[in-house]
C-alpha cells in the first residue's frame, strides 16, 4: 500500500513536471532577434500576432494548474520587470526538466529544492559581481542599451524611434520623492494612444496630457492660453437619492417647486466653480444640460466622464487638486501649471489637449501606424523599451547578453559544486547545464548548428580574456558582444533566475492534487437508503 503510495506520488510530480514543460515548449521559438511570430485567436474572434512571451501566454487556454502556474510566472514577470518573459518560462521548464532525472533516480524532492535554491544564490552573488556600471547621464549609451534589449522584437525595423519614445517618456515621468530616491511610475503616468493611419515614424512624446474627448457644448471655448484647470470627482447635476425613492405629486404647483429645487442645488454647485476663477473644469461624473447653461454662460469650458487614471495624470500635469464637494473648492485647487487646453480633431475623433505644462511629470505617447495590428505590436513593444529605461535609470547596472552571462554564471556553479560529495553536487551541476538553455536557444532560432555552438562557446569561456563572448542570435555566429551592443539588465537577469529557479522549486514541492467541491455538490443532500 505505502509502496503504491510512493509510486502515485512520483507519477503525480512527473505529470506535473511534464504539462509544465509542455509551456516552455510554446515559447521557445520566440526566443530571441531570430524569433519566429505566434498567431492566435482571442476568445473574441480577434487575431493578435507577436512574439512576446506574455501576451502568447496570456491568450493560451489551458487546465492543468502547473500549467497555470507558469503562466502567471511570466505575468509577474511582465510586472515587475517589463522584459524577459519569454527566458523565465523556458528557464523555468528546463529546471523542471532537469529534475525529472533526479525524481527517476529517487532523489527526495526536498533535496532538490534545497540545492535548487543554493544554486540561485550562488547566481545572483555572480550576477552582482560580473555587472557593469553604465552612466545614465550619457544619452547615446542609454539609446544603445535600450535599441540592443528591443532587437528581439517583431517591430526592430522601427528601434529608433521606439527607443528614442521610450526614454524621452521615461524621463518625463522620472521625479524625486521626500526620500530623495528616483521614482519612474510609467505605469500609471506615460499613457499611449493609438490613431491608426499614417507613418510609426510621425508618432511622438507629447508632455502633457491627450484626452479623446471633446467639449460638453458647442458653445464652450475650444482654446485658452495659460487655463485654470479645475479637476472634480463629484456630479454636476442634482443629487439623486442613494435607494430607490418614490415622489407623489398631486398638482402642478408640487412639480415646480420640484424642478425649482433641482436648479437651486445645480445652481449652487455652479456659483462656487464660477466664484473660483477657473476656466477649464474636468470631471469623472456627469454633467446635466443646466449646468452647461450656467458655466458656457461664463465662459468656462467643461469635460465630463474622464477616467480616474487620466485624472491623476492632470492632476501632476497641472499642479491642480482633485476636489470631491462643490463647496470646498479653495484657491490652491487650480491649476496654473498648464500651458495650453486646445481641442483638435484626428481622423474622426476629437481630442484634448493639455500641454506647454510647467516640469510636466506625465506624458502621452502618441503612436501612428498603417493597422490596427502594427500598432498594437508597437505599444507592446514601446512598454518593453520604456521598463528597460526605467531598470537601467534607477538601477544603472548591466551585463554581456548572447547567453554570455549564462555561461559564467555557469561555470560558477559548476566550481561551487566541487565543493559537495553528495547529490548536491549533481543538482548544482545541473542547473548550471540547465543554464545553457538561453544560448542554445539563440543558436537554434538563428539556423546555426547548436551542438556545435554551444561547445565552441564553453571552451571559449574556459580560455582568460574571452568572458566577453556570446552568440549573435542573427547569425548564430559566436562573437564579442560588447561590439555589436548586446547587453542583458542585472534586474531583470536576476528577476529572471529568481522567478525560474523559485517557480521550479514550488513546483516540484507538489505531491498530490486535490479538488474542490464545488457550491452545486455542497448543496446535494446524501442519499437515504
Amino acid at each position: 500500500m505505502c509502496l503504491n503510495m510512493l509510486t502515485f506520488h512520483m507519477y503525480t510530480k512527473l505529470f506535473y513536471l511534464q504539462a509544465s514543460r509542455a509551456v516552455s515548449e510554446i515559447v521557445k521559438t520566440t526566443l530571441g532577434p531570430m524569433a519566429m511570430l505566434k498567431m492566435m485567436l482571442d476568445p473574441m474572434g480577434g487575431i493578435v500576432i507577436t512574439n512576446d512571451g506574455n501576451s502568447i501566454l496570456r491568450e493560451v487556454d489551458v487546465a492543468h494548474p502547473a500549467a497555470k502556474s507558469l503562466i502567471e510566472l511570466s505575468r509577474s514577470q511582465d510586472e515587475e520587470v517589463g522584459d524577459g518573459t519569454t527566458s523565465v518560462v523556458i528557464l523555468s521548464g528546463e529546471l523542471l526538466s532537469t529534475a525529472e532525472t533526479f525524481l527517476k533516480q529517487k532523489i527526495h524532492p526536498t533535496v532538490i529544492v534545497n540545492g535548487y535554491m543554493n544554486a540561485l544564490n550562488c547566481c545572483i552573488k555572480t550576477l552582482e559581481e560580473i555587472a557593469i556600471d553604465v552612466d545614465i547621464n550619457n544619452e547615446e549609451s542609454l539609446i544603445n542599451i535600450i535599441d540592443s534589449c528591443l532587437n528581439t522584437k517583431f517591430v526592430n525595423r522601427y528601434n529608433k524611434i521606439i527607443t528614442k519614445l521610450a526614454l524621452e517618456a521615461t524621463r518625463c515621468v522620472q521625479i524625486t520623492n521626500l526620500m530623495g530616491k528616483k521614482e519612474i511610475d510609467i505605469k500609471r503616468y506615460a499613457k499611449v494612444e493609438k490613431i491608426p493611419a499614417g507613418d510609426i515614424l510621425d508618432s511622438y512624446v507629447l508632455k502633457g496630457v491627450m484626452l479623446n474627448k471633446d467639449i460638453t457644448h458647442p458653445q464652450m471655448k475650444r482654446y485658452i492660453k495659460n487655463p485654470k484647470i479645475l479637476l472634480l470627482d463629484c456630479t454636476l447635476e442634482y443629487k439623486k437619492a442613494e435607494s430607490q425613492t418614490n415622489v407623489e405629486v398631486t398638482d402642478e404647483q408640487s412639480w415646480n417647486k420640484l424642478l425649482l429645487q433641482e436648479e437651486i442645488e445645480v445652481k449652487k454647485m455652479c456659483e462656487y466653480i464660477i466664484n473660483s476663477k477657473c476656466n477649464v473644469v474636468i470631471t469623472e461624473k456627469g454633467v446635466s444640460d443646466l449646468a452647461q447653461h450656467f458655466l458656457v454662460k461664463n465662459n468656462i469650458s467643461v469635460i465630463r466622464r474622464v477616467r480616474k487614471t487620466d485624472l491623476n495624470r492632470l492632476e501632476r500635469v497641472t499642479g491642480a487638486t482633485i476636489v470631491n464637494r462643490c463647496d470646498e473648492i479653495v484657491e490652491a485647487d487650480i491649476g496654473t501649471k498648464c500651458g495650453l487646453f486646445e481641442i483638435k480633431k484626428i481622423g474622426d475623433d476629437y481630442y484634448s489637449f493639455f500641454i506647454e505644462c510647467e516640469n510636466p511629470h506625465a506624458c502621452t505617447i502618441l503612436l501612428r501606424g498603417s493597422t490596427k495590428d502594427v500598432l498594437n505590436e508597437v505599444e507592446r513593444n514601446l512598454h518593453d523599451g520604456m521598463n528597460v529605461a526605467k531598470n537601467i535609470m534607477l538601477e544603472g547596472k548591466l551585463l554581456y547578453g548572447g547567453g554570455c552571462t549564462e555561461m559564467r554564471v555557469g561555470q560558477k556553479l559548476m566550481k561551487e559544486a566541487v565543493q559537495y560529495d553528495d547529490a548536491r553536487k549533481s543538482i548544482t551541476e545541473a542547473v548550471a547545464t540547465a543554464l545553457e538553455i538561453i544560448p542554445k536557444i539563440l543558436a537554434q532560432n538563428s539556423g546555426a548548428n547548436v551542438v556545435k555552438t554551444i561547445n565552441e562557446l564553453r571552451s571559449y569561456h574556459e580560455k582568460p580574456g574571452f568572458e566577453k563572448y556570446g552568440i549573435d542570435g542573427v547569425t548564430g555566429d559566436i562573437i564579442d558582444v560588447t561590439k555589436n551592443n548586446i547587453w542583458d539588465l542585472l534586474a531583470v537577469k536576476k528577476q529572471i533566475y529568481k522567478s525560474a529557479i523559485e517557480a521550479a522549486s514550488m513546483i516540484l514541492r507538489i505531491d498530490d492534487v486535490v479538488s474542490g467541491i464545488g457550491k452545486d455538490d455542497k448543496l446535494q443532500k446524501p442519499v437515504q437508503n
